[in-house]
């Protein structure tokens, strides 16, 4: 593990960016091109999201992963956390602009009453605090306690995109709950470790 961590120590920050970015252009390519079937907004849609929380759980895997398996991808999270935001951002547009094409009426009822929308939106307004504060400027202001206690909104905001996704389908389908357990486990696994320290406190 020792060799993999040095190697990842010389693996520049911003090629994870550019290859975050490729799976989103890929999909604009298919969507011009006829390649996302029949209903192409809603495949798009449904695409960036599910990616967004692909990103989300790799977020929350960082710690764990260092922790029981000796992988230090520190240096990464900030990066995934931004790919995350940004997927996440694309997901609420496609909606807004391409999908109910902001008829703000219906919009406000969606949110009102379709309770996956609901969880969904709270979702990224519990985001949007955690990107604004992801530079060095944030944690120097806020100092780092501060800063680290803000960022465990990212736990909640986990916890709602895996349930507006297993709301969001209809039926029990396996996906969706296979997101939500992955998600679950993860959070666990962080409180198991925080116990264990407090113990030895």
């Amino acid at each position: 593990m020792q060799r993999i961590n040095a190697v990842l120590k010389r693996v520049p920050t911003l090629s994870l960016y550019i290859a975050g970015v490729v799976p989103l252009i890929w999909l604009v390519v298919l969507l011009f091109t006829g390649g996302l079937g029949v209903d192409p907004v809603k495949a798009l849609e449904h695409r960036v999201g599910k990616i967004g929380l692909q990103f989300m759980i790799a977020v929350l895997a960082v710690t764990p992963l260092r922790r029981f398996f000796g992988l230090n991808l520190i240096k990464f999270r900030r990066a995934l956390g931004l790919l995350t935001f940004l997927y996440i951002v694309v997901h609420l547009a496609v909606w807004l602009a391409l999908d109910i094409q902001f008829y703000w009426a219906e919009i406000w009822a969606d949110i009102l009453k379709r309770p996956y929308i609901t969880i969904g939106m709270t979702g990224f307004v519990l985001m949007l605090p955690l990107a604004v504060t992801s530079n060095n400027a944030s944690i120097k202001r806020m100092g780092p306690a501060g800063w680290k206690m803000l960022h465990k909104l990212t736990y909640l905001a986990a916890l709602a995109g895996a349930l507006h996704y297993v709301w969001l389908v209809k039926g029990w389908q396996y996906e969706p709950l296979v997101y939500m357990g992955g998600i679950i486990l993860l959070l666990g696994l962080r409180i198991r470790v925080n116990r264990k320290r407090a113990a030895r406190i």
